[in-house]
C-alpha cells in the first residue's frame, strides 16, 4: 500500500497486468453503484420498469466509452488522466420535472425517453461550447456561484432519497415501520464504515451497506420479485432507439446545469491531477481543463444518443489513485473495457431493479447529502462578506421556497412554471443575476480571495 503521496506507478507508466488490474477493479467498485443509481432513480420515479434493465446496461456501456475518451484523450477531446465517466447524479431533479410533465401530458414511456435524450442531447452543447471559452465566463464562475447551485442539487435531492428511504413513490407502504428501519439500516452502515480507519472499508462503504440491506430485506421478505422485467442475456447497443424530442422550456434548467457541471468537472481535475503528480497551474493544466470538459459535453452527447442520460466526470475515484498509488493510463483503459463488457448484459439491471426501494433511498439520502456539504464546502472557501451572503441567502432561499411549496409558481405561465419548478435553475439564476449587478466593495479584496475566484473550485 502506498502512501498518500507516492505513486508506484505515475501516469505514463505501464504497470503489470495483475497490479493495472486490482487497481481498475477497486474503480469499478468505488463508481459502479454511483453509475448505475441515477437511471434506476429515473426510471422507478417515471415507473419506466420495464426498460430499466436496457436503460442500466447502456448507462454502463456509455460510462465505459467516455471512460476511455478521457483517459485516452484523443486529440482535443479528454483530460488525459485516468479520470472515469458516470451518469450524473446533479441532472436527476430537472430531468424529473421534463419526464413527469411529459406524463402530465398524456406521454407513454417512449415519449417520456425521446425527451429526456432529446434536451440530454442539445443541453450538452453548453458544456462544449463553455470548454472552448472558459477565461470568458470567469466573472461568473466563482467559488460562490458555483457552490450555491451544487448546494441547491444536494438539497433538490434529498427529497428524491427521503422519499425512496420511506417505500419510493406511489408504494402503498409509504413511510411504514418496516421500510424506515431497512433504510436507517443502510444509512448508519454507511456512516460507521465511512468512520474506519480502513480506506477499503470507507471506499466499499455503499456497496457493503445496500448488500447487507438487501439480503436483510430478502429474509424480511420485503423484496418484491414480480417487478422483474424479461430481458435478454446479451444485447448490443443501439442508438436512439427512443427518438429524440425536445422542448424549450423543459430544455433550460438542464442547459443551466450543464453549465455548472463544467465547474464541478474542473474541480475534479483539478484534484485528480494533484493525485497523479501533474501540474495544477499552466498551459498543460488549463489544457487538460479544456480536453476534460469538451469531453465531458461530447460524452454526454454521445450518451444521450445510445439511450443513456447526461455523463460527468467522478471525484470519488481520486481517492482510489490516492489509496493505489497507481495513476497509471492503463488502469483507465481496462475500467472503461470492464463498464462496456458489462454493459452488454442486461439482466445486471434486471438484478439491480430488485434492491428495495428503502435499500436505495438509504444509500442515496447519503449521498445527495454529501453533494449538499460538498456545496457548503465550496461556499465557506470564499469571504462571505455582506454582498456574498446577500447572494447566498437570496438564491438558496428562493430555490428553497421554490421546493417546498411549488404551488406557489403554479399561476406563472405554462413555460415559465417549468422553467420555475427547477430550484437549481431558480438558485442559479439568482446568483448569477446578483453576482453581476450586485456592486462590488469599493476596498481591494485580499489576495487569497481573489485567487479563489480565478482557480476552479475543488468539488466533492
Amino acid at each position: 500500500m502506498s502512501k498518500p503521496h507516492e505513486l508506484l506507478y505515475a501516469l505514463h507508466d505501464s504497470p503489470p497486468a495483475v497490479p493495472a488490474t486490482i487497481a481498475a477493479f477497486q474503480h469499478l467498485l468505488a463508481s459502479f453503484i454511483a453509475v448505475v443509481t441515477p437511471t434506476l432513480i429515473i426510471a422507478g420515479v417515471l415507473e419506466l420498469g420495464d426498460y430499466t434493465p436496457y436503460l442500466v446496461s447502456m448507462a454502463l456501456f456509455t460510462s465505459g466509452v467516455g471512460t476511455y475518451v478521457q483517459t485516452k484523450s484523443i486529440g482535443p477531446v479528454g483530460c488525459g488522466l485516468v479520470a472515469i465517466q458516470g451518469t450524473s447524479f446533479a441532472f436527476i431533479s430537472a430531468l424529473l420535472v421534463a419526464g413527469l410533465s411529459v406524463r402530465k401530458q398524456g406521454g407513454s414511456d417512449e415519449d417520456v425517453l425521446a425527451m429526456l435524450f432529446g434536451i440530454s442531447l442539445f443541453g450538452a452543447l453548453v458544456e462544449v461550447v463553455l470548454s472552448q471559452g472558459l477565461r470568458f465566463f470567469k466573472r461568473i464562475l466563482t467559488p460562490l456561484t458555483s457552490g450555491i447551485v451544487i448546494t441547491a442539487i444536494g438539497l433538490s435531492l434529498i427529497k428524491v432519497g427521503m422519499t425512496d428511504l420511506a417505500g419510493g413513490v406511489n408504494a402503498t407502504n409509504l413511510g411504514n415501520s418496516a421500510n424506515i428501519s431497512l433504510g436507517l439500516t443502510v444509512l448508519f452502515i454507511i456512516i460507521f464504515l465511512n468512520a474506519c480507519h480502513s480506506r477499503w472499508l470507507r471506499l466499499s462503504a455503499i456497496f457493503i451497506a445496500m448488500a447487507i440491506g438487501t439480503v436483510i430485506a430478502y429474509i424480511a421478505d420485503m423484496i418484491d420479485s414480480t417487478t422483474m422485467v424479461s430481458a435478454p442475456l446479451f444485447t448490443l447497443p443501439v442508438p436512439l432507439m427512443y427518438g429524440l424530442d425536445f422542448d424549450l422550456a423543459l430544455f433550460i434548467p438542464v442547459a443551466f446545469i450543464y453549465f455548472f457541471s463544467a465547474i464541478e468537472t474542473a474541480g475534479d481535475l483539478t484534484a485528480n491531477s494533484l493525485f497523479c503528480k501533474q501540474p495544477i497551474t499552466g498551459p498543460v493544466y488549463l489544457k487538460r481543463l479544456k480536453g476534460g470538459i469538451l469531453a465531458d459535453g461530447l460524452n454526454s452527447m454521445f450518451a444521450a444518443c445510445f439511450n443513456s442520460f447526461p455523463n460527468t466526470t467522478f471525484g470519488q475515484n481520486n481517492g482510489v489513485i490516492q489509496l493505489t498509488g497507481i495513476a497509471s493510463r492503463k488502469v483507465g483503459y481496462i475500467v472503461a473495457g470492464m463498464f462496456v463488457v458489462l454493459g452488454c448484459f442486461p439482466f445486471i439491471g434486471v438484478m439491480l431493479q430488485l434492491i428495495p426501494k428503502p435499500v436505495l433511498g438509504g444509500a442515496t439520502l447519503t449521498m445527495f447529502s454529501m453533494v449538499a456539504v460538498g456545496g457548503i464546502k465550496i461556499l465557506t472557501s470564499t469571504t462571505l462578506d455582506r454582498r456574498a451572503s446577500l447572494i447566498v441567502a437570496s438564491s438558496l432561499g428562493l430555490g428553497g421556497g421554490v421546493l417546498l411549496q411549488p404551488a406557489a409558481i403554479a399561476s406563472l405561465p405554462g413555460w415559465l412554471s417549468t422553467l420555475a419548478s427547477s430550484p437549481i435553475t431558480v438558485a442559479g439564476v439568482c446568483a448569477v443575476v446578483l453576482e453581476l449587478v450586485l456592486p462590488r466593495p469599493a476596498e481591494v479584496e485580499p489576495e487569497s480571495v481573489t485567487e479563489a475566484k480565478d482557480q476552479p473550485p475543488l468539488a466533492h
